[in-house]
C-alpha cells in the first residue's frame, strides 16, 4: 500500500467480457438505436416493448395477458407504457408539454432499465443511457457517461459537453436548465439545481440556469443550488453546499462553501485511454 496522503495514477482498465454476451449487447443496442433513428417511430410504444422484454420476456401484456399477471399483475405491465404513469413536471406550469412529451418515454425508460437487473452493468449500462441521452436531452456530446440512478427532472434542459461523466445517485434538476461543460466529472449522491421557491410562497418559482463550467469536478454528496456558476476547472468538496458562483481553477468546500485553496498547476499525465468511451466517438 502506498504510503498515508499520497496519491496513485490509476487510470481505468479495461474489462473483458464473453465475446458472445458482447456481441448480443451489440446487436440489442445497434437495433434500438436504429429504430430510434426512425421519426416514425412511436416512443411510447417503442418503451412498452422494450420494458416488456426486459421485465417480462415471455410476454405477459395485452388484451390477450395470462392469468398469473392480472391485476395487480396487470397494473404492472400497465407501467410498462409511459401513458399510463405520470411524472412530476407534468404538474408544473412552466413545463414545455410538447417537449417534454417528446422525451418523457425514454426518460421512464432510463429509470425502469435502471431498476431492472441490467441496470447495474456497467459496460451495457453507460451505452444504453448515451443512446437515451442523444435523444433527450438539448445537446449531448461525444463520450456521455451516466451510471446508474441518475434521475433526470425534466431532461430536455440539459446541455452536456463532450466527455462528461456523472456518477451514481446523481439528480439533475434542469427545470431551469443545467450545462455541463466538457470533460465536467460529477460524483455520486450530487444534487444540482437549476429552480428555487420563495421563502414565503413555495408557489414562486425563479428558474436560474445552473452552469457547470468546463473540467469542472464537483466530489460526493455535494448540493450545487440555482443559478450558480462553476468556473472552469474549478472544484466542489465532498458534502459542500455551493450557493455562489466559484472562481476558475479554485477549490471551494464546506457549508456554504468557500474557496479554500488554489489548484495546483496540473502534473504531467500520460494520455490513457478510456474503456467506456463511445467507439463511435458519440
Amino acid at each position: 500500500m502506498p504510503p498515508a496522503g499520497r496519491y496513485r495514477f490509476l487510470p481505468l482498465r479495461r474489462v473483458a467480457l464473453d465475446p458472445e454476451c458482447e456481441r448480443r449487447y451489440d446487436n440489442w443496442l445497434r437495433e434500438l438505436d436504429q429504430e430510434l433513428s426512425d421519426p416514425g417511430t412511436d416512443r411510447n410504444e417503442f418503451c412498452r416493448r422494450v420494458l416488456e422484454g426486459i421485465y417480462f420476456p415471455a410476454g405477459t401484456s395485452g388484451p390477450g395477458v395470462s392469468a398469473p399477471y392480472r391485476a395487480p399483475g396487470r397494473i404492472v405491465a400497465d407501467h410498462l407504457d409511459p401513458r399510463n404513469i405520470t411524472l412530476e413536471p407534468e404538474y408544473y406550469r412552466d413545463t414545455d408539454l410538447d417537449r417534454y412529451y417528446r422525451v418523457k418515454p425514454l426518460i421512464w425508460l432510463w429509470e425502469m432499465f435502471d431498476k431492472s437487473v441490467l441496470g447495474e452493468n456497467v459496460h451495457l449500462g453507460v451505452r444504453f443511457r448515451r443512446m437515451l441521452a442523444r435523444r433527450i436531452f438539448a445537446r449531448c456530446g461525444r463520450n456521455f457517461k451516466a451510471f446508474h440512478f441518475v434521475k433526470l427532472s425534466f431532461g430536455y434542459g440539459l446541455e452536456v459537453g463532450d466527455d462528461v461523466v456523472v456518477h451514481r445517485h446523481v439528480l439533475l434538476d434542469d427545470r431551469g436548465g443545467i450545462r455541463l461543460g466538457s470533460g465536467a466529472s460529477v460524483s455520486d449522491y450530487v444534487n444540482i439545481y437549476s429552480h428555487t421557491h420563495h421563502v414565503s410562497e413555495g408557489r414562486d418559482i425563479s428558474t436560474p440556469a445552473t452552469v457547470i463550467g468546463k473540467g469542472v469536478r464537483i466530489a460526493y454528496h455535494a448540493t450545487i443550488l440555482a443559478g450558480v456558476n462553476l468556473s472552469p476547472n474549478s472544484m466542489v468538496g465532498a458534502g459542500a453546499l455551493v450557493t455562489r458562483d466559484t472562481e476558475a481553477g479554485a477549490v471551494y468546500a464546506g457549508v456554504p462553501a468557500r474557496l479554500v485553496r488554489r489548484k495546483p498547476a496540473h502534473s504531467d499525465r500520460p494520455a490513457t485511454s478510456d474503456p467506456l468511451a463511445d467507439p463511435a466517438g458519440r
